[in-house]
């Protein structure tokens, strides 16, 4: 991390609790366990809108176009 920042953070006590057991397992402090979760979070939903931009500017005729060609290899086995 380049540059870091402080939040107050207030969390239910059973999400405490919670956090607590598993940042003690996985052996890191509750400071990078939940920076880690919020990371996760945060790149879910990027992908999510990436994902959602792409489709809307899918071209779904062209894609069927593409998948009734003629021309091409069969799929092998294993593809």
């Amino acid at each position: 991390m380049s540059e870091i920042s402080t939040y107050p953070l207030r969390l239910p006590r059973s999400i405490r609790a919670g956090v607590d057991r598993v940042s003690k397992r996985e052996g890191v402090s509750i400071n990078q366990f939940v920076s880690i979760a919020v990371a996760e979070k945060l790149a879910m939903l990027e992908a999510e809108t990436y994902f959602t931009e792409r489709q809307a500017r899918a071209d779904l005729k062209a894609f069927d176009k593409l998948m009734a060609r003629k021309t091409g290899e069969a799929p092998r086995e294993g593809d």
